[in-house]
């Protein structure tokens, strides 16, 4: 068979080289020369023109022909040159100007979202809770308390029972919480005196549901306990020597101070990215206030407690009320950082900036169960709005926090090329284990309640001067958000690594090594987008298939 020879014209293509910092970039490569002659060019102005790789985020967002905003699902990244592995990305990056996160996650201050338990494992895992405020200063404070106290593997809270209590009161607490093991106080409470505990052992072969605890359970002086102040270390090393599964720890008083489980041991032992504090080590934690004058009180209450970030949560943020706030917040507590919010354009942020603010808080209306947009007729889509606050921002040194529809892993890699430092998330983790309130089952699904803070739910327990700023009698709630409900997803200590792992591999595919080097070529217009059609969205999500499961780790 004779060989055929033909020639090829030139091929234009992208030829990339490593910078510095390690993020692919476009290069004057040497030209090189196919064998037959054809010289491979470097990809030149008229097809960067042309939209054949995408278009820079100035052609999208400032020169805009179509005067539109585009949401996260609007827009997909082109990929870039991989010359490095997953675990050489850092998705590390800040929340305010002296907060950074090892995970840019921040969990959302709704009342069915984040209280100590979100708080804790969200700053073990390297992300940071906002606990809400929906509830009596003193409640909060106490929340924020639990966070600050909280040490690895300590269950600073567990739950007590009554030497009076019956074999049913176990069984239904049992099922209620899905553990077995419980230390028994003489009045049910931490605090107590310590009187004995009782476990799955203990209570296998009872059939009277009506008998009293005292009778089976295991009594103190069997009871294999540490005194307060002992370490981590030497919990573990009493536990691996007594085989027990549970460590009650008493103070001088023989009062029960903590709890020590090995399987709590076992999962908080190494937690190398967890979310302290630079001065004594204590887990991160936010807390979120309102715009009225009797916030000022419960800030002072959040600020005594030990609370690192305060965040001024109103759905509308330029508005005096929240100008005053920030600014009495800055003089009062300067060690605090502060959170304004919610913004969606650059007039906005300058305002509250010029305030003080630390960090800003962006989106409106955009929440899954949020309504503002329908009901007010004000609001941004997310992408736009991101986008345009934190480049503004970014020239005063303030990071943003995306807030809102955060769907997938893809839109918080989105939410941070386009410039945020961090994403706050509601539905994403409100069906979590470590979100407040109970599971329960509807159509075979196990799910959990979820509401917004507009909704009129919300509103009864307090959640109004989120919307309503001054101290004016409202005779009619307008709701802003529903209630409703979402799907079990299991403990955040598996949870939050999938959604970084899924970040890392969105960078990997955009061709950088960290948030910072993808903010750095977001603004030097090297992360190139492009605009989806409807049709093109569905053909990037599951289609064509008669039926199939969706499983996320």
């Amino acid at each position: 068979i004779k060989a055929c020879h033909f020639s090829l014209p030139a091929l234009p293509r992208f030829f990339f080289h490593r910078t510095n910092q390690g993020c692919a970039s476009l290069s004057h490569h040497p030209q090189r020369t196919m064998s037959n002659g054809a010289k491979l060019e470097e990809i030149d102005a008229e097809v960067l023109a042309s939209g054949a790789e995408g278009f820079s985020p100035t052609e999208i967002f400032i020169k805009n022909p179509g005067r539109v905003a585009y949401t996260y699902d609007d827009l997909i990244m082109m990929p870039g040159h991989i010359g490095f592995g997953l675990d050489e990305i850092d998705i590390s990056s800040h929340i305010t100007r002296n907060i950074k996160l090892q995970a840019p996650f921040v969990s959302s201050p709704m009342d069915t979202v984040t209280e100590h338990k979100m708080a804790i494992t969200m700053a073990l895992q390297g992300g940071i809770g906002i606990i809400h405020s929906n509830m009596p200063v003193e409640d909060q404070a106490a929340e924020v308390r639990k966070v600050k106290k909280f040490k690895n593997g300590f269950i600073t809270d567990p739950i007590c029972l009554s030497p009076q209590n019956t074999a049913e009161d176990v069984f239904q607490t049992k099922r209620k919480l899905g553990f077995s093991s419980f230390p028994i106080t003489e009045d049910g409470k931490i605090g107590g005196k310590l009187v004995g505990i009782i476990s799955n052992r203990d209570t296998s072969f009872i059939e009277d549901p009506d008998v009293t605890i005292e009778s089976f359970m295991t009594p103190r002086e069997k009871l294999v306990v540490a005194k307060e102040g002992i370490s981590l270390v030497e919990a573990n090393e009493i536990l691996k020597v007594s085989k027990k599964g549970k460590l009650p720890v008493v103070n001088e008083n023989d009062e029960l101070v903590t709890l020590i489980a090995r399987t709590d041991l076992q999962k908080n032992r190494d937690n190398p990215l967890a979310s302290k504090d630079k001065v004594n080590k204590q887990l991160l934690v936010g807390a979120s206030i309102g715009t009225r004058p009797e916030d000022r009180d419960r800030a002072k209450a959040l600020v005594d407690a030990g609370v690192d970030v305060i965040v001024v949560d109103s759905s509308q943020g330029d508005s005096i009320y929240q100008l005053d706030t920030i600014r009495h917040l800055k003089k009062t507590h300067p060690e605090v950082d502060v959170i304004g919010g919610n913004v969606v354009t650059p007039s906005q942020a300058l305002h509250l900036i010029k305030a003080g603010a630390d960090g800003l808080r962006v989106g409106m209306g955009i929440g899954s169960i949020c309504t503002t947009q329908e009901v007010c007729a004000v609001g941004r889509a997310q992408a736009s709005a991101v986008f345009h606050v934190s480049k503004f921002a970014k020239k005063y040194g303030i990071p943003t926090v995306a807030d809102g529809g955060i769907k997938s892993t893809g839109h918080i890699t989105k939410a941070l090329a386009l410039g945020a430092g961090c994403v706050m998330m509601g539905s994403m983790l409100a069906g979590t284990d470590e979100s407040p309130g109970e599971y329960f089952y509807q159509d075979g699904v196990r799910l959990k309640r979820y509401r917004g803070m507009g909704s009129l739910e919300a509103m009864k327990k307090g959640s109004e001067k989120r919307y309503v700023w001054d101290d004016s009698v409202t005779a009619v709630k307008v709701a802003q958000g529903v209630s409703g409900a979402v799907q079990d997803k299991g403990t955040l200590r598996r949870y939050i690594p999938y959604l970084m792992q899924g970040v890392r591999h969105g960078l990997q595919d955009a061709g950088c090594r960290s948030v910072s080097e993808a903010q750095e070529k977001l603004y030097d217009d090297k992360i190139r987008f492009e605009i989806r059609s409807p049709a093109a969205q569905r053909e990037g999500n599951v289609h064509g298939l008669h039926s199939y499961e969706k499983r996320l780790y």
